[in-house]
């Protein structure tokens, strides 16, 4: 249970703030949020408030921003439709009726010759108390289609996606990675404020209580100043000689306090990538200082982000195997693991999930954000968008894709985890 509590918290972290960058920019745009969703499938949980709808979906896999523009469910109202209209103070149309318009009996009846609720925001038609005149009624910029008693807020040109400047969009979409990275980095930091951050010091860490350093007396804040006659003064020189003496007596001479003493250590034997090696059950000494905290979270996001693009760059080149790829049943057994070390190893482990989901989402995949901006980099160039049409067929067939390619590593996480 503390597994399962463990992934929905780190995964809804990172599909949260990702859909949050795209979300914030957009509505810093001025494109019309239809809906903030976490997950896909059915509605969980749904809650409107002011231009959009916020809602939890059954299958916690991702996340989207639904922009006007960009939505499919673009409602036509067409010459020859009865509509009910509604107004508001201003005598403007601020709810149009589509069907059941039995329910408004103050709604006014009007049988559409033209509409444009888009550039002109303007219905023209004959109303059904006076069927000879034609009137024409504007239409306010925030009213609302009402079809089988559900509200769909219109979308005035200048509020849907595609109106904006390249610019514009461009910081719509790019924003998702990079609320990842500055969510991994603000992790790394908080990590490194809580734990401190390590220096190469010569001096004993926090010791753990099976370690044989503290079955020999060592003590935390030891500063060890040689060990079987070999000088020391950093702390890589301390763990070099421990690695290299599995189950052989060392003789440590320490600083404690202002007064020396000598210890003797026996390190455990342990395994490391199918080399035995000696471990004394002591971490490396930490400082903890806010700046240092600041450097450290730089450092660590820096590590990742090059450590994961290397390795994207490998399977590219067929040098990292498709196998070695993890889905969210992949993500699963390995937080179930990392969980057993203690909460900074799942906290570094979110940090690190959040650098490796803003990197995926950049590259230059259609359907992912990295495929957006792909295209916006050719309209810079051409001067002018791609057909959207077009456009969107590219996404479709890279969508169908992905999710081939979901199923494959799913299959091959089931078959390494559970079979």
């Amino acid at each position: 249970m503390n597994t399962v509590i463990a992934f929905i918290v780190i995964f809804g972290s990172l599909v949260f703030f990702h859909e949050l960058g795209h979300f914030i920019f957009a509505k810093r745009a001025g494109i019309l949020c239809r809906e903030f969703a976490i997950g896909f499938g059915p509605k969980v949980f749904s809650h409107k408030k002011g231009e959009t709808t916020y809602t939890i979906r059954l299958l916690p896999l991702g996340g989207f921003v639904r922009m006007a523009g960009e939505d499919p469910e673009v409602i036509e109202i067409k010459p020859g439709f009865r509509v009910g209209l509604l107004f508001d103070g201003e005598e403007k149309v601020n709810k149009i009726i589509l069907n059941n318009k039995e329910k408004f009996p103050s709604a006014r009846i009007i049988e559409v010759e033209h509409a444009d609720i888009e550039r002109e925001l303007i219905i023209k038609g004959f109303p059904e108390d006076e069927p000879e005149n034609l009137k024409i009624f504007s239409v306010s910029p925030t009213a609302v289609i009402v079809e089988d008693g559900a509200e769909t807020q219109i979308a005035p040109i200048d509020r849907q996606f595609g109106s904006k400047t390249l610019g514009q969009r461009t910081m719509a979409i790019f924003a998702g990675p990079m609320m990842n990275f500055i969510l991994a980095l603000v992790v790394f930091i908080v990590i490194a404020l809580l734990q401190g951050v390590p220096v190469n010091e010569p001096k004993l860490g926090q010791l753990t209580q099976d370690g044989a350093a503290k079955s020999a007396g060592l003590m935390e804040g030891d500063i060890v100043e040689s060990i079987g006659g070999a000088e020391i003064s950093t702390w890589a020189d301390v763990v070099s000689i421990i690695r290299k003496s599995p189950r052989k007596t060392l003789d440590f001479s320490i600083n404690r306090n202002g007064k020396d003493m000598d210890i003797t250590v026996t390190p455990k034997e342990n395994v490391l990538d199918g080399k035995k090696i000696g471990i004394i059950g002591v971490y490396s000494p930490v400082v903890k200082s806010p700046l240092k905290a600041v450097s450290q979270g730089f450092q660590e996001t820096y590590y990742w982000t090059k450590t994961i693009f290397v390795m994207s760059g490998q399977l590219v080149t067929g040098h990292f195997s498709i196998k070695m790829l993890s889905g969210p049943v992949g993500i699963y057994a390995s937080t179930d693991a990392v969980a057993k070390s203690g909460i900074y190893s799942l906290m570094k482990w979110a940090g690190v999930l959040s650098v490796n989901l803003g990197i995926m989402n950049l590259l230059p995949i259609p359907a992912l954000d990295g495929g957006r901006l792909m295209f916006f980099a050719v309209e810079a160039l051409r001067g002018k968008p791609i057909d959207r049409q077009k456009e969107g067929i590219v996404h479709f067939i890279g969508f169908a894709l992905l999710m081939l390619l979901m199923l494959v590593v799913t299959w091959n996480d089931i078959q390494k985890y559970f079979l």
